[in-house]
């Protein structure tokens, strides 16, 4: 099984090589170990906002951090970096996660996106619905 704690960068995508272009950049994409989840994918996109190069991963895909760089010899800084966080994404999730279930189980059962709001309401009102009559 697994975790978001086994989440790791594992490699480049095989599919999109480090190419030197003209305007001088190196586009990179790093391939994670398995699929991430999409709020696990925003943290860390909140986590590498203010880096240097501009990194993101897609949330809908979940599996390669993209990033760019102008010179070859920053490639190992630049991992070293995503390595720090990729653990730091992990952490903050895990606390995330962690932070709900200690609010749902303080306010009687499980937080469901959809008891908020209009579908919220809408999904109390159909539930005290009587078709007994």
């Amino acid at each position: 099984m697994e975790g978001i704690s086994d989440i790791k960068i594992i490699g480049i995508d095989e599919m999109r090589p480090p190419r030197i272009r003209k305007e001088p950049y190196i586009n990179l994409y790093f391939k994670l170990s398995h699929k991430a989840p999409s709020a696990w994918c925003e943290d860390f996109n909140q986590v590498v906002a203010k880096n240097k190069y501009t990194t993101r991963i897609e949330p809908d895909e979940g599996l390669f951090i993209e990033t760019w760089l102008r010179k070859p010899e920053e490639i190992e800084e630049m991992l070293e970096g995503l390595k720090k966080a990729v653990s730091a994404s992990s952490d903050v999730f895990i606390a995330r996660m962690k932070a709900e279930a200690l609010a749902a189980a303080a306010s009687g059962g499980a937080v469901n996106p959809e008891d908020e709001g209009e579908q919220g309401r809408l999904n109390h009102i159909i539930a005290r619905l009587k078709f007994d009559d």
